[in-house]
């Protein structure tokens, strides 16, 4: 955006103008952090009254800022300099709120000493603030393009927030956690319980959950603990018992935990292929972002797509995305034979078409830069309900998904949820390293899902 001044000689008393802005819970945040100031008066998520709502409010000092804006950019514009300004706080304004500053000019002296008046106000005409603005206007036409300045993405993690209170209100899961005998596995188990997410039955060895728990100071005695030495296998039998409505990994290899899943005879396998999908709370983004299958497929054929990417669908759809866009990935957007994983994208887009993959848009292959960039798909000139716009991104193998999940929380900050699908319950599957709200939104994605699998259909089915 190109702005340009008002130079001394060119102002004269009764000149105004007033700048529109909409107060967000990012600028309150971004204010507080920049400004040190973490009243939790001014912060978005915190209930200071009690009274259920988070308080939310503007900042005496972010109001004065959006005056400071209308000088800075309008009027005076580039080039002018504070003096001095009074402030008189009338009413309040929070975050959701639209907001007009504006500033008059009432006298202008030939030293240059500007004085105007200020106030910011609601738009049904309420004042908020009011006060008087003096300040050293600038000598000469100043012009300056303001998108030169870099933009700010607030690290918020608010899908998986919403996630995790969408899943309160659900009746709380039984999960069968696998060998909770680290500190990691065991809190993350014990979160989702206080949260009221899940009931957990914990299984491995009894000795080693004790000690852990012991270092941890809490306490086992309102719990269920079994003791064994293979707790993925017996695990699997509290599912196939009834007892459990799914399964989350503790301390024990991925591959540990899969083996008894997988089992012909008496595993938890249905007809479709199990696959592994990170729900990624991505800050910046609109929604959150599915990546499959980073972690069991290695590399899959064209069948296993196909299952990985209803799967991914059928999950999307449980978190509330309503018509689920699948970008399958590929080195190159168009069908090259030397890239066998651009055929196969092509293939599972036609197998969408043809309804053998249900419930979303499918299309590929895609290149990551317009799978998620509508600039970059418009410039390649391709015409797609998904490109630029994907909420699933399908890999063609686990080593390019598991990068690229590891690239976005390394560099894009995003949290990772984990969950395994397409067995008879979900399994909670995240990294060692996971943190607390990753494991816990893992427990919330499992919630959720399991949830509106068990809703019956238009049949009646469930």
């Amino acid at each position: 955006m190109i702005i340009e001044n008002r130079p001394l000689a060119r102002l004269k008393p009764g000149d105004a103008a007033e700048l529109k802005r909409l107060c967000t819970e990012d600028d309150l945040l971004v204010f507080a952090s920049v400004t040190g100031n973490h009243n939790p008066m001014y912060l978005p998520d915190t209930d200071v009254d009690g009274d259920g709502h988070p308080e939310a409010i503007a900042s005496g000092m972010f109001l004065a800022s959006i005056i400071s804006a209308v000088l800075g950019n309008l009027l005076p514009g580039p080039g002018t300099l504070y003096l001095s300004q009074s402030l008189k706080f009338l009413g309040i304004a929070r975050a959701g709120e639209e907001l007009i500053a504006r500033v008059v000019v009432q006298d202008v002296a030939e030293t240059g000493e500007v004085r105007l008046a200020t106030e910011v106000r609601q738009l049904d005409g309420r004042i908020v603030v009011s006060g008087e603005a003096l300040v050293q206007a600038p000598t000469r036409t100043i012009c300056v393009d303001s998108a030169e300045l870099p933009g700010l993405i607030v690290e918020r993690h608010r899908h998986f927030q919403a996630l995790i209170e969408r899943a309160k209100g659900l009746k709380p899961m039984i999960v069968a956690v696998a060998a909770p005998e680290d500190a990691p596995s065991l809190q993350g188990a014990l979160a989702g319980w206080r949260q009221g997410l899940m009931q957990p039955v914990l299984i491995g060895r009894a000795e080693a959950i004790r000690r852990v728990a012991a270092d941890l100071g809490e306490s086992l005695e309102r719990l269920t603990l079994i003791d064994s030495d293979n707790p993925a296998a017996r695990a699997v039998e509290e599912v196939r018992a009834g007892r459990a409505g799914a399964v989350m990994k503790g301390h024990l290899r991925t591959d540990a935990l899969l083996r008894p899943m997988v089992d012909r005879d008496c595993g938890l396998r249905t007809g479709r292929r199990m696959s592994h999908v990170f729900v990624l709370d991505v800050p910046g983004r609109g929604t959150p972002l599915l990546v499959t299958d980073a972690a069991i497929n290695i590399a899959p054929d064209l069948m296993t797509k196909a299952d990985i990417t209803q799967n991914a669908i059928d999950l999307a759809l449980s978190l509330g995305i309503t018509l689920p866009r699948v970008g399958v990935l590929s080195a190159v957007e168009t069908v090259t034979p030397a890239i066998p994983s651009s055929l196969d994208a092509a293939l599972l887009s036609k197998m969408a078409e043809r309804g053998q993959i249900t419930g979303g848009l499918v299309d590929g292959p895609l290149a990551m830069d317009n799978a998620l960039d509508l600039a970059a798909a418009r410039i390649k000139g391709i015409r797609s309900r998904v490109a630029g716009r994907a909420d699933v991104l399908v890999v063609p193998d686990m080593d390019a998904g598991n990068m690229l999940a590891k690239l976005l929380t390394q560099l894009a900050h995003a949290e990772a949820a984990g969950v395994v699908l397409g067995g008879t319950v979900p399994v909670i599957l995240t990294s060692r390293s996971a943190s607390p709200m990753e494991r816990l939104a893992s427990v919330a994605v499992a919630a959720v899902h399991s949830a509106r699998m068990q809703q019956p259909d238009e049949t009646g089915r469930a």
